[in-house]
């Protein structure tokens, strides 16, 4: 089993698909990873023999952020925007979605499962 970036990578894919698998490489990283090193993109990766598992891993350390390091970059950023209070800031604060979506119907997903409000009671007739 490939291991790379502290992932193991699937045996059965095919090796633009698998470094998919890795956090913060999606199919256009993975493809440029693959012709840099000269390796065929629909090679399965566990035909990947040692020199390509090497040149692969050099590849991604020299010139990639990927897993725990982008993970705490992307949080740190997160936080700067909650410490200065910005719009984006107060949105991630309040769980709301962040980049202008509507929340009057969707974004059950930001929100959260519903709580429902119970309506008014109309008052009775005289």
């Amino acid at each position: 089993m490939a291991r790379i970036a502290g992932v193991d990578l699937p045996k059965n894919k095919r090796g633009e698909i698998g470094l998919t698998y890795i956090y913060g490489i999606g199919l256009s990283t993975a493809r440029y990873i693959l012709d840099k090193n000269n390796i065929d993109r629909n090679k399965k990766v566990s035909e990947w023999d040692d020199d390509d598992l090497n040149a692969i891993r050099t590849t991604i350390t020299e010139e990639l952020k990927v897993e725990g390091q982008l993970r705490s970059e992307v949080q740190m950023n997160i936080k700067r925007l909650l410490d200065i209070a910005c719009y984006r800031g107060l949105r991630h604060r309040k769980g709301l979605p962040v980049r202008g979506q509507r929340t009057k119907t969707n974004s059950r997903t930001r929100k959260g499962k519903r709580k429902t409000v119970a309506g008014k009671k109309k008052a009775a007739k005289k």
